[in-house]
């Protein structure tokens, strides 16, 4: 109740968005809004147009950036694009697709841009695997312009005939190349110059490093440009780009979606908060601890999921008020106070009775990091019901 009190302190922002509408009434609301560090509110309205019961302490502003995340980054909406290891990255083509015009296309990364900044400065991981040439542009100084080395992450097989190219001892005008690519979009195939009057001009072995150097930035910057500073724009609204170039890419990475580091049991053990009449001692909370004991990495990462919403462990562990506090040197030479950083779990991670039905499922409130247990003392039936419930995804509630 003290941590509940204390959310609905202070300014706030007042959102009241429609389940299935979630992205579209969030987009609407939220692009104009001034602040968005000030404490969010949501009010979630269901299919028939009432207001679905509970306060927001918290954890409904997690959940709605939780799924509005999701959302956004899904491919199938257009927004974004995976590479060949499934990594995301803007979509090129986006202003091509009938719902999206280059204006319209613009509006909506900045608004993506801002939430996912939002999401960072709440503290919260968001399961996004981003490509790494994407993660570079968004800590790199300038408009984010990256060179080849970069393509590997894109385009690996483009960039290892590039580098075939390169070495390539015969004669490189035998190859046929000249200053153009072929680009399909749509089902759609046009050929567009790298340079102009590209398309009589051959690639030769004096000018192959010019070749290679304008497929790169034609791939990684000209097509992907404005996306990205749209992007960029969004999050340098909540994050000062200084902040953010004081990371590289996989630490940005990091700080999103948590650590690839193991799950480390004791922690969480000794970080873990009960309700509902269980206690540390408890047999049944005994008999977990020796269940997860005996999971393998694959398990318990499915259990952190299945009751956080992200598979990864937090940056410095689970204890609850960790922060990084950050000073940053500027180019004046004066030290500026950047605001904490949590790298953390909030809320804490929680184990709450779920009352003594031995024929129940564990179930999982991600909004509040809650699992709710079943009173099943018996280790391996808990084992077999844990078990079915993360990896099925039977016990899961949006709360």
């Amino acid at each position: 109740m003290r941590e509940l009190s204390n959310f609905l302190l202070g300014p706030q922002i007042h959102l009241v968005v429609r389940r299935d509408y979630l992205y579209e009434d969030a987009l609407e609301k939220l692009s104009g809004e001034l602040n968005l560090k000030l404490k969010l509110r949501v009010q979630l309205v269901n299919a028939a147009g009432l207001e679905e019961a509970g306060v927001d302490g918290g954890g409904l502003m997690r959940e709605f950036l939780g799924e509005l995340m999701r959302t956004a980054f899904d491919p199938n909406r257009g927004l974004f694009r995976c590479t060949h290891d499934r990594r995301l990255y803007p979509n090129p083509a986006v202003s091509q697709l009938p719902d999206y015009g280059p204006l319209q296309a613009a509006r909506q990364y900045t608004f993506v841009g801002r939430m996912l900044a939002k999401a960072l400065y709440e503290g919260m991981l968001v399961e996004l695997p981003l490509a790494h040439f994407f993660l570079a542009k968004l800590v790199s100084p300038g408009r984010g312009d990256l060179d080849l080395h970069h393509l590997a992450s894109l385009e690996p097989l483009v960039y290892r005939n590039l580098l075939f190219l390169k070495g390539y001892p015969g004669d490189v005008a035998e190859l046929g190349l000249d200053f153009t690519v072929l680009s399909s979009q749509l089902g759609h195939s046009t050929l567009e110059e790298l340079k102009p009057g590209g398309a009589s001009i051959p690639v030769t072995a004096a000018n192959r490093i010019e070749y290679m150097h304008l497929m790169a930035d034609h791939l990684l910057n000209a097509k992907l440009r404005q996306q990205c500073l749209a992007f960029r724009q969004g999050l340098e609204e909540l994050l000062p780009p200084h902040w953010l170039r004081l990371f590289a890419p996989h630490e940005l990475q990091v700080l999103i979606s948590g650590a690839q580091s193991p799950v480390d049991l004791e922690d969480l053990r000794q970080h873990t908060h009960y309700e509902g009449g269980y206690t540390a001692d408890h047999p049944v909370v005994r008999a977990f601890w020796k269940v997860l004991e005996g999971f393998d990495e694959r398990q318990r990462r499915l259990l952190l999921k299945f009751v956080t919403s992200c598979s990864r462990p937090p940056l410095l562990g689970f204890k609850v008020r960790r922060s990084i506090t950050l000073h940053c040197l500027l180019h004046s030479g004066k030290a500026e106070h950047l605001e904490p950083l949590h790298t953390d779990l909030e809320p804490q991670f929680c184990i709450q009775s779920a009352g003594a039905e031995p024929g129940r499922l564990p179930t999982a409130s991600t909004c509040m990091n809650l699992l709710k247990l079943p009173e099943i003392p018996d280790e391996s039936m808990l084992r077999d019901k844990l078990l079915y419930a993360i990896e099925s995804g039977a016990g899961f509630e949006l709360s």
